[in-house]
């Protein structure tokens, strides 16, 4: 299952235990964050396309680390006026790694084989309920 989600700006296509480098997202290395906005989620069976959102998803992901980018160096300069300008800059960034990928807003539940054969046994009682008033409403 894969998932693109929109943070910082940019749009990332993630799935379970891919790391991603985004822009700064407030929480300390090892903090668990939920991202909401998810512009699409698929799998090899289909595709959700959200408008703009997809509804309920979500993508938890852990915070590896907070670090600073590589230095981009910023030269301005005007030709024959002798100007020149020479700066530095280092991004904050955030590196995550992509733990869970949640279609329905809620987290998965385990199994459920208990839940499963009750619901089979009432269904098998409305109809005995069903015939019992037919045949009163009969007499």
């Amino acid at each position: 299952m894969y998932a693109v989600i929109k943070t910082g700006g940019k749009q990332y296509k993630v799935a379970k235990d891919d790391k991603i480098v985004v822009e700064k997202i407030a929480g300390e290395a090892g903090a668990t964050i939920k991202l909401d906005e998810v512009l699409l989620v698929g799998d090899e069976k289909g595709q959700t396309v959200g408008a703009p959102l997809v509804k309920d998803a979500s993508v938890t992901a852990t915070v590896l680390e907070q670090t600073r980018d590589k230095k981009i160096i910023v030269f301005k300069k005007k030709r024959r006026k002798n100007y020149r300008r020479k700066n530095g800059h280092r991004q904050d960034i955030t590196v995550l790694q992509i733990t869970d990928i949640l279609t329905s807003g809620k987290k998965k539940a385990a199994p459920k084989k208990a839940k499963e054969a009750a619901p089979k046994e009432a269904a098998a009682e409305k109809p005995a309920e069903a015939a019992e008033t037919t045949g009163k409403t009969e007499e």
